[in-house]
């Protein structure tokens, strides 16, 4: 998931919503958030003590994606008590880029990382495959003066770079595909808005190409678009096999990482106390939380964002005959403009896979198990309608997993806590394959004490704008993502 023009001080977005009344997919969410919130003002009181009544439960759901069947052998469960220097909780991208860049600046640490199932379970193990750079709120988007958009996105592309020479060291083949990606557009005022886009930002030296129609064509071998933006700097992952590089990775460096080890309570103190499953403890004078979604669960950022459910489905390995006849040629994967955006890509093994489409949020930051019947039908619908020639080609496996979204698609990370001693980075909104790595060598630098190179960045240290509680989340996501489906339908 992934546009208001603003053109105050000289900025040129791209609209991907309020064009002949379309919604604009910057305020998803933030709209029906507002009706919610305004009705907590009008029960301020209810509100507060909501999260008392309603409090959340850990809760590990397991991934059934496509990709998983690449999991590398799950490590042995925390069997002892620990003394550390870091804990951090989460085996997922966050949770091993920060621990392998903290242990590689300070090898004498003593860090452990903790994964309630396996690594890659939450959504590093179940995302869409594309690899993009700068953070969603920057995504073919000015919402920053044009030389701090041009900035965000030389780091991101430097992170980029990294991730994928650290994949290519690694044993893991196929982890990373630097292929390029194409932001694709529904209506001829959508793609005028990314030719206005792509012209403004090229003068400040970023490489993005507008595509028209016929040259869309060409490139993914569909005519449902009216244009496209070709982004060089992008392009396609296997998800779990990119978990599989960062777990090496991290473990090289001497990081201790225990699987099957659910942190079950956090006890903030100048020397966190986490209390385990089995009943063993980890004391640690630093604390890392790569939880995503799953953050308020331990009683963190409950009103910095929602946790809302995307679909994503895979087919059968197509003939080299099938892939002909659809035309898509280039390989590169492509999402479009829609609010409740439609993303594709092609494995190696000619397996389309398609995600977005619709989404959905479960009461009180709750955990699905199994994907909606209808969500994959809306999939099956839309891959036909791009590709007329894939009709009928069945999905050999669907699956969901929540995003972490935030009201103004703008990430977090930074550090927090009482005694100052707690860092995270969540919030990606659909862009985390490469910020998670970003941010995992942003949090060993605030854990180190090196923030000052960091301060500039309108991401690190910033306060998020409030989430409403239960049952005024509820009520104002459901009216939201009702209102976003019969708009882009």
């Amino acid at each position: 998931m992934r546009k208001v023009n603003n053109n105050r001080q000289g900025r040129v977005g791209i609209t991907i919503g309020v064009l002949g009344g379309r919604l604009n997919r910057r305020t998803w969410l933030r709209r029906g958030l507002a009706v919610g919130a305004g009705t907590a003002l009008g029960a301020w009181g209810f509100n507060e003590i909501s999260p008392a009544l309603f409090p959340e439960r850990p809760v590990w759901d397991v991934n059934r994606s496509l990709w998983m069947r690449e999991q590398p052998p799950h490590n042995p469960p925390l069997t002892t008590d620990l003394d550390l220097d870091v804990a951090v909780i989460g085996g997922g991208y966050t949770g091993l880029s920060a621990a392998y860049h903290i242990r590689k600046a300070a090898p004498s640490k003593r860090v452990a990382l903790f994964e309630a199932r396996g690594v890659g379970n939450g959504a590093s193990g179940r995302n869409g495959g594309m690899l993009l750079p700068n953070v969603a709120n920057e995504y073919l988007h000015l919402a920053s003066p044009p030389d701090v958009h041009k900035r965000i996105y030389d780091l991101t592309v430097e992170s980029m770079k990294n991730l994928v020479a650290l994949a290519a060291a690694s044993r893991i083949e196929g982890a990373v595909e630097p292929v390029g990606a194409l932001q694709t557009f529904e209506t001829q005022a959508e793609a005028e808005q990314g030719r206005a886009y792509t012209e403004s930002v090229r003068r400040l030296g970023i490489p993005v190409k507008y595509l028209d129609r016929g040259r869309t064509v060409e490139v993914i071998g569909t005519g449902a678009y009216t244009g496209s933006v070709y982004e060089p700097n992008a392009g396609h992952v296997h998800p779990i096999k990119l978990v599989h590089v960062l777990k090496l990775a991290a473990e090289a460096t001497g990081v201790m990482i225990y699987e099957d080890s659910p942190v079950l309570k956090v006890e903030e103190g100048p020397i966190h106390r986490l209390h385990m499953a089995g009943g063993k403890t980890v004391k640690a004078r630093s604390l890392v939380l790569a939880t995503n979604a799953f953050t308020s669960k331990l009683g963190y950022f409950r009103n910095a964002m929602a946790p809302v459910y995307n679909y994503v489905a895979a087919t059968r390995s197509l003939s080299d005959t099938e892939l002909a006849s659809i035309g898509w040629r280039s390989r590169m994967p492509f999402n479009d403009s829609r609010t409740l955006v439609y993303y594709l890509g092609l494995t190696p093994d000619n397996r389309i896979h398609i995600g977005g489409g619709s989404a959905a949020y479960a009461w009180n930051d709750g955990v699905a198990t199994r994907p909606d019947a209808k969500a994959v039908d809306l999939l099956r619908k839309e891959l036909a309608r791009l590709y007329p020639a894939a009709r009928g080609i069945e999905f050999e496996v669907a699956w969901n997993g929540m995003v972490d979204m935030t009201l103004d698609w703008s990430p977090l990370v930074g550090v927090t806590g009482k005694h100052q001693n707690i860092y995270y980075g969540l919030g990606y909104c659909g862009h985390g394959v490469n910020l998670t790595f970003l941010f995992g060598r942003i949090i060993a630098d605030l854990e180190a004490g090196r923030e000052k190179a960091w301060r500039e960045f309108p991401f690190v240290n910033r306060k998020p704008l409030y989430v409403p509680n239960e049952p005024f989340r509820w009520i104002g996501i459901q009216a939201e993502i009702a209102y976003d489906g019969f708009v882009d339908e």
